[in-house]
């Protein structure tokens, strides 16, 4: 980034901040960010230096990458002084902190730290641009061509002029100083073992991961399966060549997602790379994802949530990305969309789980090949070990090391990491148009299940009912006349909507070919009117011992209802006298394995609401 000295920092340095500071003998540390990527690792660590008074932040961006958007917001946002690249070099600083070796690190006056943004050192890159050392991910050797080296361990990267450019080069385990041994003797000298602070927060945070679902919207008996790509073309949302990762993996995906799971028994969300966000743009990704987010789909935050999500996850489709490895790490299993082992280190341990893990297969079933990977899961001891060989360890190690950097004493607190946000709450409301399946399985119990696409299970449709159910928001207007049950999710006191008992009756009156309409008026409980019937209650009946009471989704609840009500004659008397008999001994859902005790009663005493006129149920 180009600036003219106009727009130099004057406060807490510059020609003149001796004049202004209020604190101006402060140690000074420079974090350096090569692009939201590297910046990702840069903020896991800044809260080492926490509540020291000696310490005066600051933070600069090299203006290497080609993912320069969201780098300035991301700056802004921490609140540091952000100083332009050329008053940076300019600088007297005590230490400067990298999570990249993009951009000239030999310029400025102190000591610099580098750690890795990823899971160890793995990935072949190309040769970076001396005068700037940009890193080109994206570029691969030709036929015939000498591989690419290794970034962050080859002297391409490691040396200028021959001599190491960090003073400290940060490694996780052992066998990544061998590597660099092998391939940069000069730079050995420089390797310290500090561990991983991305995993020890994520370890950290393993007693919250029922919090990140439940955040996710994940309900129990719901599978949570994270869909995480890596970027460039080879990469799980890359279009790059068949066979070697791309050939558009995610779309296909994408669309067996709609046919071959039932939305009330698994959960998806989607993990891409900040290079995918900020090189195609938020607005482009949330384009892309459109159709599948209206079936469910929940799009991380690629900065803030994407830890908690793999925590929450119970399988993960990934490709040669740090976060599947760090999933598998974690022992969450792992089926592989895209794997091309020509990008890795063949000697890294990220090739050898690529080659062990299991591969998504395209010509069988999805549903089948995730009901196995997860009740066949076998824990793969390679990424466990090689992630970090100092687990929890990383925040007393590196706050050493960077104050012995700085010839400066430690804080007398003990070091320690952020711990993981919980994430705000994401619903996962489907406004798809849902293709309702049901089916009598017993006395008062009906199982019902809800695809955003044309079923593909075996035995889908086995000799039960189906209707439709669609959202009020959804985008495809015109099924909203051919829904039998039309559904909303909101406050039961939004004003906006007048009252839930307010809102079904309008729905019906407006919507004529609709028989049952239902505001789902929190996680366990919703507001239903049947054609021609006052306003009922519809909720989850607590089990003794469950410990969350959300059970199914309620328009589950207000489809099953639906469909019971539709058994049998469809004349108005007889719809009648199931509904009472339902509201005097509750019914029973069924949505996969799950079966959910549900109780309907009247909103209202009998006489205080006008029935709603209109025709009959119709099944």
């Amino acid at each position: 980034m180009a600036y003219g000295r106009a727009e130099w920092v004057r406060v807490p340095v510059g020609d003149d901040a001796a004049r202004w500071a209020t604190r101006g003998k402060c140690l000074r540390v420079l974090v350096v960010v090569h692009n939201v990527t590297a910046a990702t690792r840069l903020l896991d660590v800044l809260p080492l230096f926490d509540d020291d008074w000696r310490v005066q932040l600051l933070v600069t961006c090299t203006g290497s990458s080609a993912f320069a958007a969201g780098t300035a917001e991301l700056l802004a946002d921490t609140g540091v002084p952000v100083v332009p690249w050329e008053q940076a070099a300019e600088t007297e600083v005590d230490l400067v902190i990298s999570a990249s070796f993009g951009g000239r690190l030999d310029v400025f006056s102190g000591k610099l730290a580098v750690l890795s943004h990823g899971v160890g050192y793995t990935k072949r890159l190309a040769t970076p641009d001396t005068g700037h050392r940009t890193p080109d991910t994206g570029s691969r050797a030709g036929a015939g061509a000498a591989p690419a080296p290794v970034f962050g361990l080859a002297p391409e990267w490691l040396l200028s002029q021959g001599a190491p450019v960090a003073d400290a080069l940060v490694l996780s385990h052992p066998e990544q100083y061998e590597r660099l041994r092998i391939a940069c003797p000069e730079a050995a000298p420089t390797a310290v073992l500090a561990g991983d602070p991305c995993f020890d927060r994520m370890l950290a945070a393993r007693p919250h991961r029922d919090r990140f679902r439940r955040a996710l919207g994940v309900r129990p008996g719901q599978r949570l399966v994270l869909l995480n790509s890596t970027w460039n073309s080879d990469s799980l949302v890359g279009d790059g060549e068949e066979g070697r990762g791309g050939g558009d993996i995610v779309a296909a995906l994408l669309d067996r997602v709609a046919a071959e799971f039932p939305v009330d028994e698994y959960r998806f969300a989607a993990v891409l790379h900040p290079n995918i966000w900020h090189g195609h743009g938020p607005g482009q990704i949330r384009a892309w994802l459109d159709r599948a987010r209206r079936g469910g789909l929940a799009l991380i935050d690629p900065l803030k949530g994407w830890r908690q999500a793999l925590l929450a996850a119970d399988a993960v489709i990934g490709d040669h990305g740090s976060v599947t490895y760090y999933a598998a790490a974690l022992g969450t299993p792992v089926l592989l969309g895209a794997a091309p082992l020509d990008a890795l280190d063949p000697d890294a341990p990220v090739s050898a789980f690529m080659r062990e893990a299991p591969r998504l297969d395209h010509e069988r079933s999805l549903a089948a090949q995730i009901g196995q990977l997860i009740g066949g899961h076998r824990l793969l001891a390679g990424p466990a070990e090689f992630t970090t060989s100092v687990p929890g360890e990383s925040a007393v190690r590196l706050r050493r090391l960077f104050y012995a950097m700085m010839g400066a004493p430690e804080p007398g607190r003990p070091a320690s990491l952020k711990p993981l946000a919980l994430p705000d709450f994401e619903p996962g409301t489907v406004t798809l148009p849902l293709r309702v399946l049901s089916r009598v399985t017993g006395p008062g119990t009906i199982a019902v299940s809800r695809w955003t696409g044309t079923p593909q299970e075996a035995g889908a449709d086995g000799g039960g009912e189906a209707h439709v159910a669609v959202h009020e928001d959804t985008r495809d207007v015109d099924q909203l006349d051919l829904a039998d049950v039309i559904f909303r999710n909101g406050a039961p006191d939004d004003p906006r909507f007048g009252s839930p008992s307010a809102w079904t009756a309008e729905v019906l009156r407006r919507h004529q070919g609709c028989s049952l309409a239902a505001y789902v008026t929190g996680p366990s409980a919703c507001v239903v009117r049947v054609r021609g019937e006052e306003p009922l209650r519809v909720a989850a009946t607590p089990a003794v011992d469950a410990g969350d009471i959300r059970g199914a989704d309620p328009a589950a609840y207000a489809s099953a209802l639906y469909a019971w009500l539709a058994t049998g004659s469809h004349d108005p008397a007889a719809v009648a006298a199931r509904l009472a008999q339902v509201v005097a001994e509750g019914l029973s859902v069924r949505t996969g394995a799950r079966l959910h005790r549900v109780r309907v009663e009247p909103l209202a005493p009998p006489g205080e609401g006008a029935p709603e006129a209109g025709r009959p149920l119709t099944g």
